[in-house]
């Protein structure tokens, strides 16, 4: 048959109803098989991945197994006691091998994550690299030190999805520029940990590995995107890690698991060969970060990975080595402080953690100055949110074909599929009583940031909050204290200071936020039955200052330390 007698055949069908309603009765039924089958394959891809990841653990204890019934008398216990300071000295003098301590941490890495789901892979060169180690006659910074890495930080032979169904099957054929330099200064990089679909989320859940609890309490979320570095070295997996951050997503999980970490000005530290859902942006400095127990080990991770090998690897990285003399000085410190932003109202136990370092901190010698930040809601609604998505999310959203959607995350993506105009009423119908949704509706056009940076010439401290697991969406407007750090580029870090009490938990009950809209009702509750949980306060210094950022925290660590042994 001809194309001119299809055309007849198909024109002279148009005009019977019976036939018409066949065509159109097969055309749905065409579109529900294809999208059965779309999705039935996006499925089968994600069974793959578990599958590998199983392998991968399974691969893992048997390592594990295996050194533990070759070495009956390791001390795994005294090991997993012992600061990363104390173990590079006990490796250097030969009092603990290299092994003992990989193997120590396999095992208990795989009992953490039994128990929270955070570790997503198993990083099988890192016996390799152990046996290289034996061969280096320089031992690096960090010398035989087990290291967990994020999830979409490549590492060669293994795949960083980001937690999405698109990356998976590309096996990355190189290492990323901080894991070369992690194992030039002999640590061994040995698991990779779990994110949140997309990382743009203050959970950590995707549908290909699931949800990651907070190893403290498992009704509440570890934080994201880093989640799963922050419940693996919260767990006693892991003693150091490398997380990221774009607004918050190292300091949030190192506040609710009660750890350290930093978020270095956004290219003090190479970011070439990470997997990232948003390309392409620039107005909002992300950054790659070390977290851990304490701020000594955030020091020495970032004094190893500051050397020459990087600066060679990246030489768009500014050449600025760690400056020791800093970070080890005892001047007394000039210090700006707020207990809230205006934006979003602390919760009491933030506000008495705050109150409380800033009388240690002036008891100690240190200078103490009020100020009130400016314009923070223009901050989160015109320089954060609507530079994150000056396309109006329409990225993001194409990142989605081919992917379902996470249930922590529908609600965050229909809000960016919606229509630009659609947008816009939104944002001016709900503003009066939902100011929230503002920031989140009106991601819409190009938005160009001033290059002018302008800031206290003191360090900022503020308070992040715990929040229970798929909250996301409630916490939003409590990052206002940690992402107008990414859009200035400051340095931030986070230390845990004390924990939520009873009394704060009975002084929640008259909560009330800044607006009093729906927004802070939903953190309100976020926040509830969160009594043992850490309480952390954030150090932030001026660009390229990581050095003098980490005093600052080293000098909080040391005086809460202080307090609680005097209670």
């Amino acid at each position: 048959m001809t194309q001119e007698q299809l055309w007849q055949v198909l024109d002279a069908s148009w005009g019977d109803p019976r036939t018409l309603s066949a065509l159109l009765c097969s055309s749905v039924a065409a579109v529900v098989l294809l999208k059965w089958l779309e999705r039935r394959q996006i499925q089968q891809k994600m069974m793959e991945a578990r599958r590998a990841r199983d392998l991968a653990l399974e691969r893992m204890e048997k390592a594990a197994r295996r050194f533990k019934q070759e070495n009956p008398g390791t001390q795994t216990a005294q090991i997993l006691s012992l600061t990363m300071v104390e173990l590079v000295e006990k490796l250097k003098d030969g009092s603990l091998s290299p092994e003992s301590i990989l193997y120590t941490y396999m095992g208990k890495a795989l009992e953490v994550t039994r128990e929270v789901n955070c570790v997503t892979d198993f990083i099988h060169g890192c016996e390799d690299q152990l046996q290289k180690l034996k061969n280096q006659k320089e031992k690096g910074l960090l010398y035989g030190i087990p290291i967990s890495i994020k999830e979409h930080i490549d590492c060669k032979g293994h795949i960083s999805s980001g937690g999405m169904v698109k990356f998976l099957g590309q096996v990355k054929e190189e290492d990323s520029v901080i894991i070369q330099v992690l194992k030039y200064q002999g640590a061994i990089p040995f698991v990779r940990t779990n994110v949140p679909q997309t990382m743009i989320n203050y959970d950590c859940s995707n549908l290909i590995f699931g949800q990651t609890l907070n190893p403290l309490n498992h009704q509440k979320s570890p934080g994201g995107s880093s989640g799963g570095e922050g419940a693996l070295i919260a767990g006693g997996g892991s003693i150091l890690g490398i997380g990221s951050d774009v607004a918050g997503s190292i300091r949030l999980p190192s506040s609710f698991c009660g750890l350290c970490g930093l978020k270095p000005t956004g290219n003090r530290i190479s970011k070439l060969g990470v997997v990232s859902p948003i390309v392409g942006m620039e107005s909002v400095a992300s950054a790659l970060g070390p977290m851990a127990r304490d701020v000594d080990n955030l020091a020495l991770c970032m004094k190893a990975l500051l050397c020459e090998e990087m600066f060679r690897l990246d030489p768009t990285v500014p050449p600025i080595s760690f400056n020791e003399e800093v970070y080890t000085s005892s001047k007394p410190l000039r210090i700006g402080y707020y207990e809230g932003d205006g934006y979003f109202q602390p919760s009491p136990s933030m506000k008495r953690a705050i109150q409380e370092t800033r009388k240690l901190l002036q008891d100690a010698g240190h200078t103490l100055v009020p100020f009130v930040p400016p314009k923070i809601e223009y901050m989160v609604d015109e320089l954060f949110t609507r530079g994150l998505f000056s396309d109006g999310g329409v990225h993001l959203v194409d990142c989605f074909k081919g992917d379902i959607v996470d249930p922590t995350l529908k609600s965050q993506f229909n809000t960016y599929r919606l229509p630009a105009l659609v947008k816009r009423i939104f944002a001016v119908v709900l503003k009066p009583t939902v100011s929230v949704w503002r920031s989140l509706v009106c991601a819409t056009g190009n938005l160009q940031v001033p290059k002018n940076r302008s800031g206290s010439q003191c360090s900022l401290w503020s308070e992040v909050c715990q929040k229970p697991l798929g909250s996301a969406r409630s916490s939003g407007a409590a990052t206002s204290y940690t992402n107008v750090y990414n859009v200035l580029d400051f340095p931030a870090g986070v230390v845990p200071v004390s924990t939520v009490t009873r009394a704060d938990e009975e002084e929640l009950k008259c909560y009330r936020g800044h607006y009093g809209d729906p927004w802070d009702k939903r953190l309100k509750e976020a926040v509830e039955g969160a009594v043992g949980l850490p309480v952390a306060v954030q150090c932030v210094a001026l660009p390229w200052q990581e050095e003098l950022c980490l005093r600052f925290m080293k000098e909080v660590e040391t005086l809460a330390h202080s307090m609680r042994r005097n209670v």
